[in-house]
């Protein structure tokens, strides 16, 4: 029997998703969680991998048991609430058909990354300060070359052992944005001061977002002109694009399937 399960969790204290030796990961953990209160050895499948210290909300799962593992489904995930570190929290447990795979059946994913414009002690964690002055529709006119079929290997990670870099893009936009703690508590702050960039694609590649959003800023900021980005999806050069931004700002925030 297969079963789903839609998890949410912040990163800062894991090196990623996936599994690694002598490492803290959300799947590890999970794994860990499973294991002990099926009394069995379970394997978690994920739909895609974060890298360390990424968020992500709504995050799905599926694991495999035999069909004589009867459990309630609802008390195991209050359990593993119960036993999972800090930091993660598990929203539902439910039966899924045999097929249903959680990566391979996903069709879209997006992303969103925070960005503020000068420092505030309550963003530090899940935002990324970029204090340079920079022009939000020139950054959107770059985005949007983006859009569509294209080979995004210059924003892949070295090593990251993809069988095709080979992405659709359908959404890539930069917004200004209001945090909770200025709309309700009165922070102050100037017009512009938060960014927030949001990414919809099929698949992504390792730190591809991180990637993208550090050529961007680089071009909002005057570094380079906003066609920079074709050059760059022609040479499917990483040394040549911008820098990748820090994980903690980042969030999977949707899969579709």
């Amino acid at each position: 029997m297969r079963y789903i399960i839609r998890l949410s969790y912040d990163g800062s204290s894991f090196s990623g998703w996936q599994i690694q030796p002598n490492a803290t990961t959300v799947q590890g953990c999970l794994e860990s969680a499973l294991s002990t209160l099926l009394k069995r050895p379970i394997e978690v499948t994920g739909a895609g991998r974060t890298d360390a210290k990424v968020n992500a909300i709504n995050y799905i799962a599926h694991f495999d048991v035999p069909e004589d593992c009867i459990f309630d489904s609802e008390k195991v995930a209050y359990k593993l609430n119960a036993i999972l570190p800090r930091g993660t929290r598990v929203h539902e447990m439910v039966q899924a058909k045999e097929d249903f795979h959680a990566r391979f059946d996903a069709t879209e994913r997006g992303y969103r990354y925070f960005v503020h414009r000068k420092k505030d002690p309550f963003m530090e964690s899940y935002s990324y300060q970029f204090t340079f002055d920079v022009d939000v529709e020139k950054m959107n006119r770059a985005a949007e070359k983006l859009l569509g079929t294209h080979d995004f290997s210059c924003f892949e990670k070295l090593g990251g052992n993809n069988k095709t870099s080979i992405c659709t893009v359908t959404e890539a936009k930069w917004e200004h944005w209001t945090p909770s703690h200025v709309s309700a508590l009165g922070y102050p702050c100037g017009e512009g001061d938060y960014l927030v960039f949001t990414i919809k694609a099929d698949r992504f590649l390792r730190n591809m977002v991180r990637a993208v959003v550090g050529t961007l800023l680089d071009v909002g900021r005057g570094k380079k002109d906003e066609n920079w980005i074709e050059e760059l999806l022609k040479s499917g050069d990483r040394c040549a694009a911008g820098e990748s931004v820090p994980g903690n700002a980042l969030f999977l925030f949707e899969i579709q399937y």
